[in-house]
């Protein structure tokens, strides 16, 4: 499966959450810029148009002793579409897509994490999008973690996913080619 460049949908907002006692807290790092969720789709089957959402924010809770016990949330702030293209941001903002002053936020929420080993696992969850609600997975892989040189602790994430834009209620058909959107989501956090 191709996999395109963003990492956990959205611009609004991420937490991840452990159900363990001793899991380290981390506050997303979206004001260093050091996160980002992006999205790929085939335009008419003829070439990809790539984008992202500039704005999210967020926190989550990871224990290396059981990692299955993580979860994790996500909000986006749908308005901060970016397609490197304001004429094709403003339609992916209107009725057609995304429809974001009836839908303003996006928001992933996890329901289980199946750890796999070698820091891969597969973050299952409900992705709201479009005012529609269903279940997604995103498989993850841990990029590291470690000391930053501020005196912080510092881990990192990406993920991969994809569904169907009719599943969330986006109506508009631009061919059987684009009726699927990938997602790449990179997400660095700092240790609270």
């Amino acid at each position: 499966m191709y996999r395109p460049c963003l990492s956990t949908l959205a611009a609004g907002a991420l937490v991840v959450a452990s159900a363990s006692a001793v899991a380290d807290e981390y506050l997303v790092d979206t004001k260093g810029a050091h996160a980002f969720i992006q999205f790929q789709v085939k335009h008419l089957g003829y070439s990809w148009l790539v984008g992202r959402f500039n704005t999210f924010s967020g926190r989550f809770s990871y224990d290396e002793t059981n990692p299955g016990a993580s979860t994790v949330e996500v909000t986006i702030d749908t308005a901060s579409v970016d397609s490197n293209h304001a004429e094709r941001d403003k339609h992916l903002r209107n009725e057609d897509f995304l429809e974001v002053d009836k839908y303003p936020e996006a928001r992933f929420v996890s329901t289980s994490y199946r750890d796999l080993g070698d820091g891969k696992g597969v973050l299952d969850g409900e992705l709201t999008l479009h005012g529609v609600t269903r279940p997604i997975s995103i498989d993850v892989n841990q990029i590291g973690a470690g000391a930053d040189p501020w005196g912080g602790y510092r881990r990192g994430f990406e993920g991969h996913t994809q569904f169907a834009l009719s599943d969330f209620g986006i109506k508009k058909n631009l061919g059987p080619a684009s009726k699927d959107v990938y997602l790449w989501l990179g997400i660095e956090g700092i240790r609270q």
